[in-house]
């Protein structure tokens, strides 16, 4: 099946007419929203991606920029309750996985998330000082005084690690 950004009789880009023939022949569809003759712009693309995801049992994205019509799909199947999962290395990629996709780095992970059940991405690892800080915040420490006071590590330790911290638990975040 092939989603289309314009109208059903206008192939786009033009290159892409023999391949849209060959779905036709194959026994596949073309499908739009649009009227005949439409020509694409950019908000039915926007509109395209809407319809993509509504189709779809999964949205999953290989790369994508932090604004791209791949992260367009994303929003609208996750608006759908659709299960979103991305490859991690690119910004818009990276930008999914911080906000709750799963992860995929195999096809196994792939089947994961089309069985609807994606793998989730594993927790950063901290450090042995990370963990006494984190600690010592459960425990109730409010502020670098009250961690240094707790733990016996030094201000320095404690500025140090607080980053990584920081990353662990709010990064994930949607």
């Amino acid at each position: 099946m092939v989603v289309l950004g314009s109208g059903l009789d206008v192939a786009y880009p033009a290159r892409h007419a023999p391949l849209f023939a060959h779905v036709l022949e194959e026994g596949g569809a073309l499908v739009s929203e649009l009227e005949d003759h439409e020509l694409p712009r950019r908000s039915t693309f926007v509109q395209r991606n809407k319809l993509i995801a509504a189709l779809a049992d999964a949205v999953l994205v290989i790369e994508a920029d932090v604004r791209s019509g791949s992260l367009s799909t994303a929003r609208a199947g996750a608006e759908l309750g659709r299960v979103i999962a991305a490859w991690p290395g690119s910004r818009g990629c990276d930008r999914l996985l911080a906000a709750g996709a799963g992860i995929l780095e195999s096809e196994a992970d792939a089947d994961l998330a089309l069985a609807g059940t994606p793998r989730p991405v594993p927790p950063p690892e901290l450090d042995p000082i990370a963990l006494q800080i984190i600690a010592a915040i459960q425990d109730g420490a409010v502020g670098v005084d009250a961690i240094v006071h707790k733990t016996g590590l030094a201000v320095r330790a404690v500025l140090r690690a607080l980053p990584s911290i920081q990353d662990s638990f709010f990064a994930r975040k949607p």
